[in-house]
């Protein structure tokens, strides 16, 4: 008897519908085609002796299940009770009826019990709108796929209770989640806050530019001087998640297993802070079996390199085209994928080896070549990239102790959503771009004016810091951005004296 299950294959971050085709036949062989990998070959044992712990039957006749499309190669262990369905069905242990009208996936133990899967909400927002009824998963699973609205989802706690479901109806219960509610609830409840930090005003203003323009920051200070903390707390600033943005994070997460039994959907957006010693491929993106990495990860959010010039060359190289083009394409011979790349690059560093260069009370005892040498770790393409290049001076002890609280973040970030609502309006008729920092050349000509006066101020500022053409359209992005946050339509000249300062690692002299 032939039966039809339905499964899906997780490519990047899409999915698609994969129909799991089983026959039973007179003969004894087992035979699993359609480009399985080895987890998918092993099902067969774990099947079997699931069958036997829930007093099931394992056919005593050929079975042949073929996976198509059977040019997609099929990974992984989620496959286990689609494949064990379908095996159910065309035996005649479990009525075929029901099948067509969901999508079945999850990993069998050897008791029956079901394990959870990656890439769930993938797979559901698949189920939807290939127009299935509903989806039958692991009880780990239940709550991320419930986020998707329109269709029926399922959780099941082992075998059994999927048996007894599709055969009378009655023994799981549909999930719901209200997404709204779930946003209100959780969209500003960060466990840090821009009032946690004192003094530090020049460096919190940097960031505030930052988050009201998307723009990418390197902190230079010294050990001590709060560059991690106030790092931390950027996202607290940034604004909210949208609704779109919110399911195409937690699709990147959910491919890569991020998401934990209790998540439904993230309502923050994420920060991502890799160790200096972590490989190119785990940044990007990749390996045998492509699974996003640390760039990825953090899309629609911060990635926080600390000690940047200790990250190996490589690994902050191969970073410059996702800065650019806000997404990571990953070749292999038979495949290419896609994975956003879009996120706010927030770095640190030391200014020199000891630390102390600039220091207002310690001494350096660094040569001008030790530190140079020291900043050449980080090359110039590279840098020129970054927007803003702040300086973060250690607080005084009166500082450090004042008891007047700072801005808390809920303040600041008022600010900059109605900057961001200004960009969002300017750039509408503008594909795919949201925010200052995404502008091409073309762009600035438009939204960037400035008049002679400005003109002037940025020719004599170039010649005398020597700044490249990259760093002179970062400057007026990040004009654009405090004109915008100071609700004004055209870029002044303070506007463009600000910016300009924020070339710390430009001007000449800096090293010594």
């Amino acid at each position: 008897m032939l039966v039809k299950t339905y499964g899906s294959a997780v490519h990047g971050i899409e999915a698609m519908t994969v129909t799991v085709e089983v026959n039973i036949s007179a003969g004894i062989k087992f035979f699993l085609v359609g480009l399985p990998d080895n987890a998918v070959k092993e099902s067969q044992q774990r099947i079997e002796s699931a069958f036997r712990s829930r007093g099931l039957k394992w056919p005593g006749q050929q079975i042949v299940i073929n996976m198509a499309p059977a040019d997609i190669r099929k990974e992984g262990s989620a496959y286990d009770l689609t494949l064990a369905i379908g095996i159910l069905a065309a035996s005649k242990q479990l009525n075929a009826d029901a099948l067509s009208r969901y999508m079945i996936m999850g990993e069998l133990s050897l008791d029956g019990s079901l394990q959870p899967i990656k890439g769930v909400l993938p797979i559901a927002i698949r189920a939807r709108d290939s127009g299935f009824e509903g989806f039958i998963l692991p009880a780990q699973n239940v709550q991320e796929a419930a986020v998707v609205e329109g269709l029926k989802v399922y959780g099941a706690g082992h075998l059994g209770e999927v048996v007894s479901f599709l055969e009378n109806g009655n023994t799981l219960q549909e999930t719901h989640v209200d997404v709204n509610e779930l946003f209100r609830s959780q969209v500003n409840r960060y466990p840090f806050d821009f009032s946690d930090v004192r003094g530090q005003e020049t460096v919190k203003r940097a960031l505030e530019i930052a988050a009201a323009g998307s723009h990418n920051v390197v902190m230079i200070g010294s050990p001590g001087s709060g560059k991690t903390m106030l790092a931390k707390r950027l996202p607290t600033i940034l604004p909210p998640l949208s609704l779109d943005e919110a399911l195409e994070t937690t699709k990147i997460h959910s491919v890569a297993g991020k998401i934990d039994g209790q998540t439904s959907l993230m309502t923050q957006r994420p920060f991502r802070s890799p160790h200096h010693t972590i490989s190119d491929v785990a940044l990007v993106g990749g390996g045998t079996f492509p699974q996003p990495g640390e760039i990825s990860l953090a899309h629609n959010g911060v990635l926080f390199l600390d000690e940047l010039p200790e990250f190996k060359r490589t690994v902050l190289e191969v970073m410059r085209q996702p800065l650019e083009d806000r997404v990571i394409t990953i070749s292999r011979a038979k495949f290419t994928v896609q994975y956003p790349a879009s996120f706010m690059l927030v770095s640190a560093m030391n200014p020199c080896p000891c630390g102390y260069h600039n220091h207002p009370e310690r001494i350096c005892v660094c040569t001008p070549g030790m530190i140079q040498k020291y900043l050449n770790r980080i090359s110039g393409p590279l840098l020129d990239r970054i927007d803003l290049h702040i300086e973060v001076v250690p607080v005084s002890f009166d500082k450090l102790t004042a008891p007047r609280a700072a801005e808390p973040s809920h303040v600041v970030r008022e600010r900059v959503v109605k900057a961001r609502e200004k960009q969002i309006k300017r750039f509408s008729g503008e594909k795919g771009i949201y925010s200052n920092a995404q502008m091409s050349r073309k762009m600035l000509e438009k939204y960037c004016q400035i008049d002679d006066a400005g003109q002037q101020l940025l020719k004599n500022a170039m010649e005398k810091i020597g700044l490249s053409a990259r760093a002179y359209d970062r400057i007026l992005k990040v004009a654009r951005t405090i004109a915008d946050l100071d609700d004004s339509e055209n870029i002044r000249n303070n506007h463009l004296a600000e910016a300009i300062q924020y070339r710390s690692l430009d001007r000449e002299g800096w090293a010594g």
